[in-house]
């Protein structure tokens, strides 16, 4: 998981390039479509040239809505408010995370991990809003704030819906069927969108993204967090998300867009230090 926090790190700079020339429906779909066809190579060559073909399709159905509905939302929500506003409403998925383990799996988080989740979460906040208390107090829960709370729960319910769907397959094949199900629902979703592109006209910069975003934060986060989920509680899986501002602040600095100030470093050292706590303590 610490690798799925580096590469959706990555992400936010990509996507921020490509952003202007394309929509958020358009250049998901296309992500989906690349990352799909390259996690299907990939299942098929160490599957030794077969794909199971989906038992019960409707397990990759909810899990690819539930999904969906995180990407959606995300670039909706964005519609009516900031990165910012949005990074701080992300912070709540892990404790929503343990309380969906609870209800599907019956996983009761020790206290230490709990706390420790908190104490992250606070100190992500802190690195998203660059360590303003001012900041921090004047966030205002608005309307885009509300949309992405509900993909915030989806994507939370994912985590452990995961281990209870899933019926032995191979974890190539379950990612191969999910990564599927989320393409095919997002481009329902926006298919006016993706029509009116003019793909041939797009600028080098949104494919390059697209490559990015379909070979690591498409299918290469989708096989860590099935693989994940396979192995870890719930409360844990997605907490390793905390890391993402502190691994955009050193991707930033190594860049030479300059670093942040020491009262930011250190909230993303406390981040750090609180998910050590998680990852080292027992399950359950």
């Amino acid at each position: 998981m610490l690798s799925f926090a580096a590469l959706v790190a990555g992400s936010f700079s990509m996507g921020g390039l490509a952003a202007p020339h394309v929509g958020p429906a358009a250049i998901n779909a296309a992500r989906f479509l690349l990352g799909t066809s390259i996690m299907g190579v990939v299942a098929f060559i160490f599957l030794r040239g077969r794909i199971p073909p989906p038992r019960a399709p409707w397990r990759f159905l909810i899990l690819g809505a539930l999904m969906a509905l995180f990407f959606i939302t995300m670039f909706v929500a964005l519609q009516f408010t900031d990165p910012v506003s949005t990074g701080a409403v992300f912070t709540l998925m892990p404790l929503m995370s343990a309380g969906f383990g609870y209800l599907f799996l019956g996983q009761v988080p020790r206290p230490v991990v709990i706390v420790s989740l908190v104490v992250a979460a606070a100190g992500a906040v802190w690195v998203i809003f660059r360590g303003d208390p001012d900041a921090i107090l004047a966030f205002d829960i608005g309307r885009g704030e509300t949309i992405f709370l509900f993909g915030c729960a989806g994507h939370a319910a994912y985590a452990p819906l995961v281990r209870k769907l899933n019926r032995g397959e191979p974890v190539l094949a379950f990612t191969f069927w999910t990564l599927f199900a989320t393409g095919l629902l997002i481009a329902a979703y926006g298919v006016r969108e993706i029509l009116g592109t003019a793909w041939l006209d797009l600028p080098a910069v949104v494919w390059i993204a697209v490559v990015y975003l379909a070979i690591f934060t498409t299918a290469g986060t989708f096989f860590l967090l099935q693989f994940a989920t396979l192995r870890l509680p719930a409360s844990k899986v997605l907490a390793y998300g905390y890391l993402t501002p502190s691994f955009v602040i050193l991707y930033e600095g190594l860049l030479g867009h300059g670093w942040v100030s020491a009262s930011v470093a250190a909230g993303a050292a406390v981040t750090v230090l609180a998910l050590a706590v998680v990852a080292f303590s027992r399950d359950g």
